[in-house]
């Protein structure tokens, strides 16, 4: 029997918190772990979490064979990015200088050491971490039921800079405004962590798994080893 959700597993992450999060809030669901791309292309909906380095995140998604499943699952299932989850969706990572999935336009930049002082003068640590404020900037079903500024939990020194405007649904601030949940048809990924994020982070992979979003393709074969975008260095 095809799972109802896949969990990708390439290595890294906090699969364990992910996994028991999405049981609480589907209970009758069957959730898998899993690096078996046959596992992930078969599911109905797929979570791809992950903690650690871009480049490995990478290498891990390569050598598993995972890359194909899951550029295809972005693009036809409902799909749930979580941290590293999201940055990887982008085209080009600073962090390792290393290219990404290339599903979104843009790239992912480290906070940078001479902007992080907040309004009283204060320097602020890199990575930035703990609980902070989202500002919804599109209407999604993801959000449903999630007050405006409700706090999430993020651990993070990345963050992500598309260059397409329309796919940015929520806004954090450190000290600067950055993007911290990005949209796109049947994909929906975010910075912070819903499965540590107490009630908010539970009622969006309740809403997660919910969401019967319009697909974007559904061609499958077509999604078939894509290659990543290069992106130009930052600055460039």
């Amino acid at each position: 029997m095809p799972p109802d959700i896949a969990i990708v597993d390439y290595g890294m992450g906090n699969l364990r918190s992910v996994h028991k999060a999405c049981a609480h809030v589907a209970p009758g669901a069957r959730i898998v772990v899993t690096d078996d791309p046959a596992e992930v292309r078969e599911a109905g909906r797929v979570v791809f979490p992950g903690q650690g380095a871009m480049p490995d995140c990478m290498r891990e998604l390569e050598r598993r064979g995972l890359r194909p499943a899951v550029v295809e699952a972005a693009a036809t299932k409902p799909f749930l990015g979580i941290c590293i989850g999201l940055q990887l969706l982008f085209e080009w990572s600073e962090e390792g200088d290393v290219a990404g999935l290339g599903i979104l336009p843009g790239k992912v930049l480290r906070f940078p050491q001479d902007a992080m002082v907040n309004e009283a003068g204060e320097r602020l640590k890199v990575p930035h971490m703990g609980w902070n404020r989202v500002r919804q900037t599109l209407a999604h079903p993801l959000w449903t039921g999630i007050q405006e500024g409700a706090r999430f939990y993020f651990v993070h020194s990345y963050f992500v800079e598309p260059t397409d405007a329309s796919l940015v649904a929520g806004l954090s601030d450190y000290p600067f405004p950055f993007t911290c949940a990005v949209a796109r048809d049947n994909l929906f990924a975010l910075q912070c962590h819903p499965e540590k994020s107490q009630a908010a982070g539970l009622r969006l992979l309740a809403n997660f798994v919910a969401w019967q979003p319009a697909m974007a393709a559904t061609d499958r074969g077509a999604y078939e080893g894509i290659a990543p975008v290069t992106h130009a260095r930052a600055g460039a």
